[in-house]
């Protein structure tokens, strides 16, 4: 009985010091890790939609709430005035999440561009959304309150041939995007005009 005890005792200890370990790890290397993941993932997305910016929007950047998620808003100026905002959104593919780049002219309440930034969709296939930038520019100038969704679903966006699914995973991520943006667009203005100031 007594080494049944001591058993206890030493496997609970050395599962609260794992982790502790495993805890004390992930808050050091949180900040390094979000710092590849924008460097890697999400900047290329960002300068390809906002190429003709007169700021980085890497440096201008804020955060905010969204029903208990917190989202990161880049700021695209153009003769040092801030008039467009970018921020991911994720939507379903055939092979898992979608994250898609969503870039809105805050004066024209337009999308300025779309950019996959990370899939698992199949080669040749589904990664063409990240690849083939003729389906993603189909969503450039479109309006905020369009309807964001493929043709076959009543919507305006053409599908990728053999790719419906990764083409309805995008519609989904800039609908996502879409209501997001309708919402806290009062919000988003004010942080904006602070930047502005």
């Amino acid at each position: 009985m007594r080494e049944m005890i001591n058993m206890v005792v030493v496997l609970t200890i050395l599962s609260a010091f794992s982790g502790g370990l495993l805890a004390a790890v992930r808050t050091g290397t949180k900040d390094r890790i979000e710092q590849q993941v924008l460097k890697f993932q999400k900047a290329p997305a960002i300068k390809q939609i906002l190429s003709d910016v007169s700021n980085d929007p890497l440096q201008d950047r804020f955060k905010m709430m969204d029903n208990q998620q917190e989202l990161t808003f880049f700021v695209g100026k153009h003769d040092g005035k801030p008039d467009a905002v970018i921020f991911e959104t994720k939507g379903k593919g055939f092979g898992g999440d979608i994250g898609v780049m969503v870039g809105v002219n805050i004066e024209t309440d337009k999308i300025i561009g779309v950019a996959v930034t990370t899939h698992s969709e199949t080669p040749g296939l589904g990664s063409r959304a990240k690849d083939d930038p003729k389906f993603v520019s189909q969503f450039a100038g479109m309006a905020m309150d369009k309807n964001f969704a493929t043709k076959k679903d009543g919507g305006d966006i053409d599908a990728m041939s053999g790719a419906t699914v990764t083409s309805k995973g995008v519609c989904i991520a800039a609908k996502q995007a879409q209501d997001i943006y309708t919402r806290l667009k009062p919000e988003i203005q004010k942080q904006i005009a602070q930047m502005a100031n």
